[in-house]
């Protein structure tokens, strides 16, 4: 398993990310995720991608971006917030999404971010498990784009604890 640092435009991203769209319609029997991203948020120092590949084959995804309290979807400064964290059904259950979690948040840690926050759903059991036992907790208060919606979910951690 080999796990890159890649721009978010990248081929491969973008295929695991129409997967994991169509994965968000099934789920949630919407149109997929509608948040706003652009390949630039995932630029160091400000953000990071990362792209599992098995013997050459992309399986898995992983990223975060900078936020602060000047956006107006309820970050706090200093926040770095997970985005596109997949992997594809044949790779679940190895702990490659729990590794990818480990190298974002050391990411963030070392360009100075204090707190991760992620938005998920009740219909992701699996990735609310995976943060639960990753040390992440219910947020105070909701975030992002989805902050204002029945079954999203929002968690925290501290990268300086």
């Amino acid at each position: 398993m080999e796990i890159l640092t890649v721009r978010y435009d990248h081929p491969d991203v973008q295929k695991l990310v129409a997967e994991v769209q169509q994965e968000y319609v099934r789920r949630y029997q919407s149109g997929g995720d509608v948040t706003p991203l652009d390949p630039e948020m995932f630029q160091p120092p400000r953000g990071l991608f990362l792209l599992a590949l098995d013997d050459g084959l992309p399986v898995a995804t992983g990223a975060w971006r900078s936020c602060e309290s000047t956006d107006e979807e309820e970050y706090e400064d200093g926040d770095a917030e997970i985005k596109r964290m997949y992997v594809i059904p044949a790779a679940r259950g190895r702990g490659l999404a729990r590794r990818i979690l480990a190298m974002l948040e050391d990411d963030a840690r070392a360009a100075g971010r204090r707190r991760m926050v992620l938005e998920t759903g009740t219909a992701q059991p699996e990735a609310i498990e995976l943060y639960r036992s990753s040390a992440y907790t219910p947020a105070p208060r909701k975030f992002g784009v989805y902050r204002f919606e029945e079954d999203s979910r929002c968690y925290v951690k501290d990268l300086r604890a």
